[in-house]
């Protein structure tokens, strides 16, 4: 049997934390967390961005996430609080399901995605 992408979406937030957009701008305002935008270079012109989040598009995450890969990125740190997010979810619970999966044990998204922090009215830029 083969699963759809809604099926994997579902499985990977049932195995991952998903925090409310007050919840992360807590997180934020703390100082202990970094906060990673997964979508598209041009989601991000369209759409504008969280400020003092780190870009990375969902395929490059498992690279910049690994510290052995020519492609890591700081400040990915397995033993940091990493919270992602995308638009609504999807990417960013898949990408939380993968950081687990490579060790990350202090990872969470932003459930509903930026489309969540806009309808808080948090800040965007």
């Amino acid at each position: 049997m083969t699963k759809s992408a809604s099926d994997l979406v579902a499985e990977a937030k049932s195995q991952v934390e998903g925090l409310t957009a007050d919840a992360v701008q807590a997180e934020l305002d703390s100082g202990d967390a970094v906060l990673v935008d997964l979508r598209e270079a041009e989601e991000l012109t369209a759409n504008g961005r969280i400020p003092d989040s780190v870009h990375v598009p969902r395929g490059m995450l498992e690279f910049r996430a690994d510290p052995s890969s020519p492609y890591h990125q700081e400040p990915f740190d397995p033993s940091k609080r990493i919270i992602l997010h995308c638009a609504s979810g999807g990417r960013s619970s898949l990408g939380a399901a993968t950081l687990q999966a490579m060790g990350y044990s202090n990872v969470a998204h932003l459930d509903g995605g930026i489309t969540a922090w806009k309808e808080a009215g948090k800040p965007i830029e």
